[in-house]
């Protein structure tokens, strides 16, 4: 049997060990997404990392440091294209952007312990849960500063698509609302898409509360002849 020649004690010693930390080491990183629910949790990561580790434990064992390399570098692509499944789109929001990096970073440490870089996975390891937790506050702070509009020029606009019939009570409710929600209007254009008419209300502030907004979008939407309603921002550095 190939198995009696091509078994070595140490050998697979070494990949038990590796294998082993690519396991833990995932699994402190997955804990963290499946506490916060995220699509790719505790078990995506595990895999992740461990999956990596066993392709770059394989080549280094049967080839040479060059085809190493490869692997590692095939890993980095596939993952990506794994990452890439978890990244949804709601309207105008993008989702698991986040949870995206971290199962390309879980490859990182599986990649790291396959190649017997136990202390440098690890290290990874606790930068990405501490990226993922300590950092959290900090980007919810920062996010929560009003933007400096001498630095950066945003602007924010409502779009309602509406029955050629039935512009002006569209027009009209639209600045109704927006002015309700205490999002005063700068502008209002309109522009003929074939049966239909889409306005374009631009408004005079450059920050917004996304919940308000989608709130105003949600009544211009039940509206009597109003096809689509939906609002987006433009930045400028």
């Amino acid at each position: 049997m190939r198995f009696i020649e091509t078994f070595e004690l140490l050998q697979f010693a070494d990949t038990v060990m590796s294998l082993g930390a690519a396991f833990v080491l995932g699994t402190l990183i997955g804990a963290e997404r499946q506490y916060r629910q995220r699509t790719a949790g505790l078990r995506t990561n595990v895999l992740v990392a461990v999956g990596a580790a066993a392709f770059t434990d394989l080549a280094a064992r049967v080839g040479t440091n060059t085809d190493v390399l490869r692997v590692v570098a095939n890993v980095v692509t596939g993952v990506g294209f794994l990452g890439a499944g978890v990244i949804m789109k709601e309207g105008l929001n993008i989702r698991g952007l986040n949870t995206a990096a971290t199962l390309w970073c879980s490859a990182a440490v599986g990649a790291c312990t396959g190649a017997d870089m136990l202390a440098e996975a690890a290290l990874i390891t606790f930068i990405i849960i501490a990226g993922n937790t300590v950092l959290r506050p900090l980007a919810g702070a920062i996010d929560r500063i009003p933007l400096n509009t001498r630095a950066s020029e945003v602007s924010y606009e409502v779009r309602v698509t509406t029955d050629a019939h039935a512009v002006a009570e569209a027009r009209e409710a639209l600045i109704e609302a927006l002015e309700q929600a205490n999002y005063p209007v700068s502008d209002v254009t309109s522009a003929a898409q074939g049966d239909a008419v889409e306005l374009v209300a631009t408004l005079v502030s450059t920050s917004v509360k996304s919940d308000e907004l989608d709130a105003v979008v949600a009544r211009l939407s039940a509206l009597k002849g109003v096809a689509h309603a939906n609002w987006e921002s433009t930045t400028h550095d």
